[in-house]
């Protein structure tokens, strides 16, 4: 058994090893606190010579702070940190200086040597975001150059995932949308959880989109009621995903729905929206006749003028243009106020049961 000295220096010698080698340390990767200029700089009002903070360091906000700048996670070097507004608010709305840009962003970024840097392990809790909060890895949507580029290969799917930030946990946010997608989680994107949150406000879209090739997300215990033209949940070319517990405010434009984006900006989809569970929501209808269905499956399959932009490609979107909504499970749901035709499915592959006032 090695003595307390020997363990205490062979870590040292890890270490150093790391430090040598360029690598962070895994006992070295926790951020501290930020120091207070960056906490001084993140709550400075935003000029256009400084719109943004970058955030590399677990920032706690006071409850009455008005916070103007977009905060930024960049890369490996903001991974682990925590953004802890404990009620404060972040300010993105129609009329301030970043209106129409995302209020929080958390991104990889490309080096030089076309390596990606991929930020991990990030919480952002207890904060009124008037505004947006995406998350992005090759690119900013699905037509992105690097999204475009890399769905030209047959690899696609893993290589959107290897690039995209991982592994975070939105808590207790209460989203004031002003126009944006409240919520934007970007090809690729792995293991967001968003949990004990309230989206309101009016988008000129949906609530939360999670796009082709994103997986492995969590969407539980929140309440919905944002006024959109288009569903509350878009799950697009997106897998084994979870969506439970979540309440719905009368969601006349729609509430889940499943697809495919196929060949939209000349990028092929790779990735099906399949094995999802979507179990325990409540939705809640004023008048259920004039709405569109609160779970559907297969809501596109090709019937898209863009279908057939993507270059000729044996596989994914570019080889057929169906939805393959497949292999999901969608078990009891509360249709307060309809019923449960509202629960359209297409394929015998997808389980549906126990759905209903």
């Amino acid at each position: 058994m090695m003595s307390a000295a020997k363990t205490a220096a062979a870590t040292s010698a890890a270490v150093l090893l790391y430090l040598c080698s360029g690598t962070a340390h895994p006992a070295l990767a926790k951020p501290m606190q930020c120091a207070p200029d960056v906490t001084a700089a993140a709550t400075a009002p935003a000029t256009p010579q400084a719109a943004s903070v970058e955030i590399r360091c677990d920032l706690s906000l006071a409850p009455t702070d008005v916070i103007s700048k977009r905060l930024i996670f960049s890369g490996a070097k903001a991974s682990g940190a925590t953004l802890d507004c404990n009620g404060a608010t972040l300010d993105g709305s129609r009329s301030t200086l970043n209106f129409g840009k995302p209020t929080v962003l958390i991104r990889s970024t490309k080096s030089k040597t076309g390596d990606w840097s991929v930020p991990s392990d990030i919480t952002v809790r207890n904060c009124v975001i008037r505004g947006s909060l995406r998350l992005q890895g090759l690119g900013t949507n699905g037509q992105a150059k690097e999204v475009q580029l890399s769905s030209l290969t047959p690899d696609h799917t893993a290589h959107a995932q290897a690039s995209a930030p991982s592994h975070i946990l939105l808590s207790k946010l209460t989203f004031l949308a002003d126009g944006r997608v409240p919520l934007y989680i970007g090809p690729g994107v792995t293991g967001v959880t968003l949990e004990k949150s309230s989206l309101t406000g009016r988008t000129n879209g949906l609530a939360v989109y999670l796009d082709a090739e994103s997986a492995r997300n969590t969407i539980s215990g929140n309440h919905f009621g944002i006024v959109g033209k288009r569903e509350q949940i878009a799950i697009d070319g997106s897998a084994y995903n979870t969506i439970s517990g979540n309440s719905f405010d009368n969601p006349i434009s729609g509430g889940i729905f499943l697809y495919r984006n196929c060949g939209e900006g000349g990028t092929i989809r790779h990735q099906k929206p399949q094995h999802n569970t979507i179990s325990g929501n409540t939705f809640t209808y004023q008048m259920a006749y004039a709405a569109k269905p609160a779970v559907w499956l297969n809501s596109r399959n090709g019937v898209q003028r863009h279908c057939f932009l993507d270059p000729a490609h044996p596989f994914g979107s570019s080889l057929s243009s169906l939805d393959f909504a497949q292999f999901n499970t969608v078990t009891g749901n509360r249709l307060i106020g309809g019923g449960p035709s509202l629960i359209r499915n297409t394929d015998p592959s997808n389980i549906v049961t126990g759905n209903g006032q």
